[in-house]
């Protein structure tokens, strides 16, 4: 009877990777996944202890690339063949995979059953000692029986076993109720894997599946624990025990936490809620597993989450002020502005079941529109790819919001002169606030100082350090903007409206209008009533 050909999927994105493996009965049809990896590095860990007949791997992942990583293994595992994944936009890099010997590739958009069944058929065929395996004798090699870890595996997958296989597991499982308990050692919050991913977490992770098999099975022996299926820097244990003992399982795990914390630093652990049906194993698995990984990014310094106790976020959250944000950081009301995002992404950072691309998002978004504002800034301007990376890489909600604050305290030196005394950006808000007002009226510098009584030299360099515009160009900004709104309103005639705006010279009026909007004050007009 021909072996099942053993595959190693790697892909940096955990749903990627659990599509892969819905996507096929894969031992029906002769073939068993035998681990996942989160990139290049964590796959070459594995390949020892695993040595798969065949790797899926997709080309673009941190740390180590599909790429290299074919490179690699057609060097020291030459016997392994390899299928690499890859969008359209990745095409250059197959190519040269295919000069370190890939067997075939797969394009992400087109993935379906049928294709990857055929491509590994093809690529199973070309192993020595393998060869091709028809659907049938897949089907007779799964009724020969499978290990329980195996069927787990199977249903943990999304897959429905035979009624025999059902049985089997039935009579090894007998109790009433069920749990997940999953660790993990280092990697990043929401990946399976990392860049700290190595052989080292490898073995912490061994360590730390000993200890809890073996402490879980002292202090209740009536349990029942099985290893399932996995691989990498994290590990999950289904426990069947007695409704009963439930209480008794957490008060082991906490104690456990506890314990093992003080002697893997990076360790976390998570508990699933209790379930009475092997039925709901796999949804159960991915509630567990991606969920708390959110709650992992919100809460990192937590050691144990367990499903009933996790903490309520703040409830539904009202919308950011994005249009008054923005008006404060034109008016200089940076104080105001900041106070405000600030105590939003505080309570933000508290909705512990948030979305976690969500949340750097909405800080990424920030930074951009306060770089836009602020383009003049050059510091700022240089270092705005820095901080989306950062901020898109951040392992926490604490961390994420640390490179908002540096990058704030940035704005607020960059904005701020010792030279000029104090209050000086108070002083700039009531100056714009008084320009809004007062557009209509005959302003100039010099009668802007005596308004405020402030020295013209002083008002000038104001400008200069708290505004993008000087007070000239800000002014006409202001004027062009209002006979812009009174254009569109087409009540007042073109020759009132300059007046009306605070120009006394109707051509001069025209000139500063089309330099503004790339329009003359009729042709703005014409425009805006042929777009009606």
């Amino acid at each position: 009877m021909n072996p099942l050909c053993k595959v190693l999927i790697v892909d940096d994105e955990i749903l990627v990777r659990q599509g892969i493996k819905y996507v096929l009965d894969w031992e029906r049809e002769g073939f068993q996944i035998v681990g996942e990896a989160a990139n290049g590095q964590e796959a070459l860990n594995l390949l020892d202890a695993l040595q798969p007949h065949i790797i899926i791997t997709d080309i673009v992942m941190p740390v180590m690339d599909g790429e290299e990583l074919t490179r690699l293994v057609k060097r020291d595992y030459p016997e392994t063949e390899v299928i690499v994944l890859s969008s359209f936009s990745e095409f250059h890099y197959v190519r040269s995979t295919f000069q370190s010997g890939v067997a075939d590739y797969i394009l992400k958009p087109k993935l379906e059953a049928g294709s990857l069944l055929q491509v590994l058929q093809q690529t199973r065929a070309r192993i020595p000692g393998l060869g091709a395996l028809s659907a049938a004798a897949g089907r007779a090699a799964e009724a020969a029986g499978q290990p329980l870890d195996a069927l787990l595996g199977r249903m943990i997958s999304g897959y429905r076993l035979q009624p025999e296989d059902e049985a089997a597991v039935s009579r090894q499982l007998p109790h009433s109720c069920f749990g997940l308990l999953g660790w993990e050692t280092g990697g990043r919050p929401g990946h399976a894997g990392g860049p700290d991913a190595g052989t080292g977490s490898d073995d912490a992770v061994t360590a730390i599946t000993t200890a809890v098999t073996g402490e879980l099975a002292r202090r209740l022996p009536g349990l029942i624990q099985t290893l399932l299926p996995g691989g990498g820097h994290s590990a999950w244990l289904l426990i069947n025990l007695p409704e009963s003992e439930w209480p008794q399982l957490l008060e082991t795990v906490h104690a456990l936490a506890q314990v093992l914390a003080g002697q893997e630093p990076e360790l976390r652990l998570s508990l699933s809620r209790p379930f009475t049906s092997l039925s709901s194993m796999a949804a159960v698995h991915q509630e567990s597993d991606l969920k708390l990984q959110q709650f992992r990014f919100f809460l990192p310094d937590q050691v144990l989450l367990v499903h009933e106790e996790l903490p309520q976020g703040e409830g539904q959250l009202p919308k950011f002020n994005l249009t008054q944000f923005t008006e404060q950081l034109k008016r200089q009301q940076l104080e105001e502005a900041f106070g405000d995002l600030h105590q939003y992404v505080d309570v933000l950072s508290r909705q512990y079941d948030g979305d976690v691309f969500q949340f750097k998002s909405f800080l990424g978004n920030i930074i951009f529109n306060v770089t836009n504002q602020f383009s003049h800034l050059r510091e700022l301007e240089e270092g705005k790819y820095g901080r989306f990376r950062a901020v898109d890489e951040a392992q926490s909600a604490d961390e994420a919001m640390r490179i908002l604050d540096d990058f704030v305290a940035l704005i607020m030196k960059l904005t701020h002169s010792a030279a000029l005394a104090p209050g000086s950006n108070a002083n700039m808000a009531k100056l714009l606030q008084y320009m809004e007002e007062h557009y209509a009226e005959p302003l100039s510098l010099t009668e802007l100082a005596r308004h405020f009584h402030f020295n013209p030299s002083y008002l000038s360099s104001l400008f200069t350090t708290y505004n993008r515009e000087g007070f000239k160009e800000h002014l006409n900004s202001i004027r062009t903007g209002k006979a812009a709104e009174l254009l569109r309103a087409g009540e007042a005639a073109i020759s009132e409206i300059s007046s009306m705006v605070g120009y006394g010279d109707h051509s001069y009026f025209c000139k500063v209008f089309k330099k503004y909007t790339g329009l003359s004050p009729s042709g703005y007009r014409r425009q805006y009533y042929g777009q009606e």
